[in-house]
């Protein structure tokens, strides 16, 4: 069994186990970060097996399927891939760890069953950054949104049934789309080899040969599937009615990771396989992800809901990533595929600290805050950090990653590379106007401030007595501490991310500049 095998089998074991457990709360998130703890250890054979010089799926493993379609259960990795299942995976053993200061689950649902929907929907999502069958990806991406729909509208905020059939039926539908574009592209193998296949590589090969308006019908169905998935502009509706609703963990994983199938989705599959539509559709995609980087930047910077704030922060970010990709150079693209690294650990440490602040205060609401780094200041400086990668501060890993894909995008596509430029300024203005709500001044706000200095009296709030807030505890500094570490590591000193990513879209940049 390889290492990638055991990766995505681990966690279904887990879960089991823990669904066993789910009258015992404490030992089932004792048992749930074990799982966790130990797929994280697994990435470390796994990186080390992995040679970027060497062929461009690695690890591969297959078996017969469904053999008379030419179907097949087969994984591999390349260098994006790779990153994508390492910050998937040290994302779960985070969000257990911070289990009980970020969320306070609705009454009558089991912990035991929220953590193994976790390790459920870990394995399905490694899955499908490993699936190196086009069917096989299809079911993957479909049957990963089972899990997340019963974390969003199960154990989701008052509006949690509405968010997560919305987001179900967005991805289903994008799903659907998508499987009619594969099967397009099994009939071009069928009619080119003399039988069907559904193989990635054969695929890339076959259909990457096929006339411009062919290759433009089925670059749609797949690009749909993604756009909607990644978020972009105007496919974004449901990430801010799902993030809102979502408990934190299942946000960071949904933002942090799921989300980013969408773009891993251009990177393996609309980019090979598709390369003369993706080169004449290029400005259409361009012209979403700008849109998407202002939109997103200015509506980010009106909300008045911290957790919609973060949606609308991520669908910019995906507009950066976007262009990055789909201004077809590689140093666009390395930076593309980094910011999917560095968006997760920056994204994913902004929402576990703003999820400590809600519980600690109890309310979502930025206005209901203010002053709180007089309280809790070793949680402002948390709050201060993520942030400052939020917005990529040289010095933090997300910096690297936007300055390669503006600097990339400027090469071939300057108009779209000015543009987006705009939203790193927008980036400073809403992450310091966030910060400077809830952190700084005089303590104030419902959620720090007791109405008047006791039950039934009316004083001002300003002058009520403060409520007895908690600054972080030495548990919670150690689950952000890698993160914290990692934000910083990388953006010093980013070399071992780039060279693991930079052979693999090397291979994709040139199947595009070719035609």
């Amino acid at each position: 069994m390889s290492w990638l095998v055991a990766m995505i089998l681990l966690p279904l074991a887990g879960a089991v186990a823990v669904a066993g457990l789910r009258g015992n709360e404490r030992t089932a998130t004792a048992v749930a970060f074990a799982v966790a703890v130990l797929e994280l250890l697994l990435v470390v054979p796994l990186w080390l097996a992995y040679d970027p010089g060497g062929e461009r799926i690695q690890q591969a493993t297959s078996m017969d399927w469904i053999p008379a379609f030419g179907i097949h259960i087969s994984f591999g990795i390349d260098g994006i891939a790779l990153l994508m299942i390492a910050v998937t995976a040290l994302l779960v053993p985070i969000v257990i760890g911070a289990l009980r200061s970020t969320d306070r689950l609705p009454e009558g649902r089991s912990v035991g069953g929220f953590l193994s929907l976790i390790l459920v929907q870990q394995a399905l999502t490694i899955a499908v950054f490993a699936a190196t069958d086009v069917f096989l990806f299809y079911v993957l991406f479909e049957i990963m949104l089972v899990p997340m729909y019963f974390l969003i509208g199960f154990y989701g905020g008052p509006r949690r049934q509405y968010a997560a059939v919305k987001f179900f039926l967005y991805s289903f539908l994008g799903g659907l789309i998508m499987l009619a574009s594969a099967i397009g592209a099994y009939v071009l193998a069928a009619d080119e080899l003399g039988s069907g296949t559904f193989d990635w590589a054969t695929l890339v090969s076959v259909v990457s040969d096929a006339p411009a308006s062919t290759q433009i019908w089925l670059f749609l169905g797949f690009f749909l599937a993604f756009a909607i998935k990644a978020p972009l502009v105007p496919f974004h509706t449901w990430l801010p009615d799902a993030a809102g609703q979502a408990p934190i963990a299942v946000t960071v994983l949904l933002i942090g990771v799921l989300d980013k199938v969408g773009t891993f989705g251009f990177l393996r599959y609309s980019l090979p396989m598709f390369p003369e539509a993706s080169s004449q559709l290029a400005p259409l995609v361009l012209v979403l992800a700008v849109v998407g980087v202002i939109y997103g930047s200015i509506l980010a910077a009106g909300q008045q809901d911290m957790k919609r704030f973060l949606a609308y922060v991520s669908i910019a970010h995906f507009g950066f990533i976007a262009l990055g990709i789909f201004a077809f150079t590689t140093q666009s693209v390395v930076g593309s595929a980094t910011y999917m690294l560095n968006h997760s650990l920056a994204t994913g440490m902004l929402i576990l600290v703003i999820g400590i602040v809600a519980t600690r205060g109890g309310s979502t609401r930025i206005s209901d805050y203010g002053g709180m780094f007089k309280v809790t200041p070793i949680l402002g400086g948390m709050l201060l950090i993520a942030g400052l990668s939020t917005l990529s501060l040289p010095g933090t890993s997300s910096f690297i990653s936007e300055f390669l894909v503006l600097i990339g995008a400027f090469e071939s596509r300057p108009v779209y590379a000015i543009i987006a430029t705009v939203g790193m300024v927008l980036a400073a203005a809403y992450v310091l106007w966030l910060y400077q709500r809830i952190m700084t001044g005089p303590v104030r706000g419902d959620a720090l401030v007791g109405v008047g200095g006791g039950p039934g009296t009316a004083v001002a709030p300003e002058v009520g007595a403060k409520k007895a807030i908690r600054d972080l505890s030495g548990k919670e500094i150690a689950v952000l501490a890698p993160l914290v570490v990692l934000i910083v590591g990388l953006g010093f000193y980013p070399k071992p991310v780039l060279d693991t990513v930079a052979p693999s879209v090397e291979a994709t940049v040139s199947a595009v500049q070719e035609r």
